[in-house]
């Protein structure tokens, strides 16, 4: 039988340390996601997951379950996330583009579609597009976006998770949608540019 999490977490405070591998187990998947879409690459996303159930073994003992233990996971790894990022001093690059979960040493595209090799080199572009716009994001955007759009996690969920209220979180994430569709507008009218002028330029070299 499937024992819950609840009853994982109690087995866990009392030395069980199969119960603790059982959690970790459970959601070493999503918790794997955060930390690369944060970060935007496998080795500090790795760094981040061990380093996310190393502060929840830490403080298991103060799980009282006033929220579910997933929403507390999730603000664990928020945090470890935000932590390294201002110790840091600079922002990390994370891609959206593919919302389903990462699992570790996986590739960060659409699974189960094959794609031409044009295809291929398409969504690499516009990937690439994607980061370096998400790159300009705040963390609390970039944060917040991942818990929303990759994760599905509902307002109140989110709520939870980073302690603030319900108006914050929406009002949030209308901003860090907001922001992130100019950027993207930006870089395509910029890129659109670019391919204008290289076009004349060919046509030019062709004349010559």
């Amino acid at each position: 039988m499937r024992l819950s999490d609840e009853a994982l977490v109690q087995k866990s405070k009392e030395g069980d340390l199969q119960a603790f591998d059982e959690l970790v187990r459970r959601y070493e998947g999503k918790i794997y996601s955060i930390a690369f879409r944060f970060m935007g690459n496998h080795a500090d996303a790795g760094d981040l997951a061990q380093e996310t159930f190393i502060r929840l073994y830490q403080s298991l003992a103060s799980f009282r379950g006033d929220s579910a233990f997933s929403t507390w996971l999730y603000r664990i790894a928020a945090n470890a996330c935000r932590d390294e990022l201002r110790k840091r001093q600079r922002r990390c690059v994370v891609s959206i583009e593919d919302m389903s979960v990462v699992s570790p040493g996986s590739v960060p595209v659409a699974g189960g579609v094959d794609y031409s090799p044009e295809e291929a080199v398409q969504r690499r572009e516009v990937q690439q597009q994607i980061q370096a716009c998400l790159n300009e994001l705040s963390p609390d955007h970039r944060l917040i976006l991942i818990l929303r759009e990759i994760l599905g996690m509902s307002y109140e969920e989110i709520a939870a998770s980073l302690n603030c209220s319900l108006g914050t979180v929406k009002s949030r994430i209308s901003r860090a949608r907001y922001n992130l569709k100019e950027k993207i507008k930006t870089k395509e009218e910029l890129l659109s540019e670019d391919r204008r002028l290289l076009g004349k330029g060919g046509e030019r070299n062709a004349l010559s």
